[in-house]
């Protein structure tokens, strides 16, 4: 099963009070809903129908024909269509349906708001699981002006959505994780909320693991680098016999990096310290491979 069908099963099962029956269902016959002298909603998600079912029951007594078939083009999933004969034009208007955009009695409050995009996401909403390799959740509409209505309705919330043309229709999206987390908040969505942040806090402890291993292997790249630059600074000046022209301190510096060639500065001059018993700092340590590289250099010349 996605996770899309994860969450919508999961608030296909919450309880709401009839005012925000009202808002979900004109959200998901606006979206869904095929509309000429009947209703027919189509959906392929078994909750999302009984969920459509059990609403305009309650809502509007009424019979409802339910047929069930199987998908086009070999697609395994059925698909579940309501048809709606009676009370057509009052479902119609009760649920104005007959605007492009909602009146704003439908969405006025909170609670409305909320339900309002419930029956988006439950009509024509997915969100990817974040087990793969981006955040993304989108509603796909019909017309710009409801799309830049549904992003706006969003963005109540702060949901930092956006829109976007894609073939004849128009996609409402959110990309932020945390923003798709406050989104599962919205919907109510506790159990798919408590998946989402376990994989999402899973996913960001090993980005965070992975950006520190290769910084750390950019440090190593780095001072295997400046050590080889150094040695061969050093080798420079052997190749004349200059290792005399050079003071004893800077001259024991050299020695060392020869046999120690691989490590940092930091290590080189906890090592001098060490064997020779006599205190230096990796600023020392640095101001003394000035002097190598500044003789190798005038030996280059």
């Amino acid at each position: 099963m996605s996770f899309t069908s994860t969450v919508k099963n999961e608030i296909s099962k919450l309880d709401i009070i009839d005012v925000e029956k009202i808002s979900e269902l004109s959200a998901i016959i606006k979206n869904i809903g095929n509309i000429n002298d009947k209703i027919t909603i189509t959906s392929e998600n078994a909750s999302v129908s009984r969920r459509i079912f059990s609403l305009l029951k309650d809502m509007y007594h009424i019979p409802i024909k339910v047929t069930v078939r199987k998908g086009y083009n070999f697609n395994k999933n059925l698909i579940y269509l309501l048809e709606i004969n009676t009370k057509v034009d009052f479902i119609l208007s009760d649920l104005e349906l007959n605007n492009n955009i909602p009146k704003e009695y439908l969405y006025d409050d909170e609670d409305l708001a909320r339900s309002y995009l419930r029956g988006v996401f439950l009509s024509v909403g997915s969100i990817n699981d974040p087990k793969t390799s981006r955040y993304h959740l989108e509603f796909i509409v019909s017309n710009k002006e409801y799309a830049e209505f549904i992003s706006n309705l969003l963005n109540k919330f702060r949901l930092n959505s956006k829109f976007i043309q894609r073939d004849n229709k128009y996609m409402v999206y959110i990309k932020e994780a945390e923003k798709i987390s406050d989104f599962l908040i919205l919907m109510q969505a506790t159990n798919a909320l408590f998946y989402y942040e376990d994989i999402r806090i899973y996913r960001d402890h090993k980005n965070m693991t992975n950006r520190l291993n290769n910084c750390e292997q950019a440090n190593v790249d780095k001072i295997i680098e400046t050590a080889s630059k150094q040695i061969r600074e050093i080798h420079k000046i052997e190749s004349i016999g200059g290792l005399e022209l050079l003071d004893d301190k800077t001259r024991e510096v050299a020695v060392y990096r020869l046999k120690y060639p691989e490590v940092s500065l930091l290590e080189l001059s906890e090592i001098i310290s060490l064997e020779t018993g006599k205190k230096i700092t990796k600023s020392g340590i640095y101001h003394r491979f000035k002097k190598i590289k500044e003789l190798a250099n005038r030996i280059k010349d």
